[in-house]
């Protein structure tokens, strides 16, 4: 039983940092492919719980210690802005898990000052539909498995 819960919450850590870490660490653990998307979603979610309810302090405190200024228009920042003017929190959302990390994409949605209730709704749904997709191509595709291991 706690080896179980191990794999499970190394598949949800893995997946709080980068999305696809989730789905090739529950491979590598030998996981079903849902037990892999669910655990894959719990991370992610979990990510964005932290950042949504500690993201405005996080940008205070980085402020505050920043010894000089960040870019303003770096790639990455001009890439979220143009996402965001097209598409708004769905893009943001639909984005995060291929594109963005989980906690780069929520950081991007509280920035753009989006209500937590909207950030909760679509990244749930954008970690669902990308969680399912991601576990059953990496548990299905025998030559990412083999790359993997």
């Amino acid at each position: 039983m706690k080896g179980i819960f191990l794999k499970y919450i190394s598949v949800a850590l893995a997946s709080t940092l980068k999305f696809f870490g989730g789905p090739i660490t529950g491979v590598i653990l030998n996981l079903t492919w849902i037990e892999t998307a669910l655990c894959s979603i719990a991370g992610m979610m979990f990510s964005v719980l932290i950042v949504t309810y500690v993201g405005k302090g996080i940008q205070a405190l980085l402020k505050k210690h920043r010894k000089a200024e960040p870019k303003r228009f770096s790639k990455t920042n001009r890439m979220a802005v143009r996402i965001w003017k097209k598409f708004g929190i769905i893009g943001i959302a639909l984005l995060t898990p291929p594109l963005f990390t989980p906690i780069f994409g929520t950081a991007l949605a509280v920035a753009f000052r989006v209500p937590r209730t909207s950030i909760f709704l679509y990244m749930t749904l954008s970690a669902i539909g990308w969680g399912f997709f991601i576990s059953y191509i990496a548990h299905k595709m025998t030559f990412i498995q083999e790359w993997i291991k």
